[in-house]
């Protein structure tokens, strides 16, 4: 059975071996904190406003193709390229969730819903998911997904008038500033964390693995 196990998360394993999977994970947490910040902390006809969708497109591209790139030039010459198949049934539930959020998200502010505790539990939830992408495969890596959790919860306790102000301007509904403030401690946790996991990784990678010698040498 440890040997069937180590089957299934095999693919886990190489698709983070170099750590660049928490690597893009980090600068899409921070990125989306900082543009988070930035939106709620300016006008309403500032630049990041209109510009808002296309900086977050930008976002994602660089990670896609930045980490592409690091992979091909570094990860693949050292260990190889390998393409698991993803599941479809993966992608359909996690587009669905995706969808029934927005839903219910767009629902919530119409009727004036608290979601302040909503911000904790999709901290939790990120948390779980690192778990199983990252620190099932890694077991020190657990560490992490554990100050994930702890950093969720704490974020929870925090002064409402301190996630307030982080969260928006005075103007915004408390409810809604205090999930912002929440959501935006959050992304910076996270991303700060999958940064040193990441970053550990990377550096572990490069220790332990040399590229093969070219044939002549």
């Amino acid at each position: 059975m440890d040997r069937f196990g180590n089957l299934l998360d095999r693919p886990r394993l190489y698709h983070n071996i170099d750590g660049l999977g928490e690597l893009g994970g980090s600068i899409m947490c921070l990125g989306l904190a900082l543009l988070l910040w930035l939106l709620t902390h300016s006008p309403a006809d500032s630049v990041w406003h209109r510009t808002s969708f296309f900086v977050f497109v930008s976002l994602m591209l660089l990670i896609h193709y930045g980490t592409k790139a690091v992979k091909t030039r570094i990860t693949y010459p050292r260990t190889g390229f390998v393409e698991y198949r993803k599941p479809f049934r993966t992608q359909a539930i996690a587009a669905a969730l995706g969808a029934l959020t927005t839903v219910g998200l767009a629902i919530g502010f119409r009727r004036h819903w608290d979601f302040s505790a909503l911000g904790s539990l999709a901290g939790l939830a990120f948390a779980a998911a690192c778990g199983y992408h990252f620190a099932k495969a890694v077991r020190w890596k657990w560490v992490i997904v554990g100050a994930m959790a702890v950093a969720s919860l704490a974020i929870a306790f925090l002064p409402a008038d301190v996630l307030g102000a982080l969260g928006s301007d005075p103007s915004e509904a408390a409810d809604r500033a205090r999930l912002g403030g929440i959501i935006l401690l959050s992304l910076m946790a996270d991303g700060i964390l999958l940064l040193i996991s990441g970053g550990i990784s990377f550096w572990l990678y490069l220790c332990h693995t040399q590229a093969p010698a070219r044939e002549g040498q």
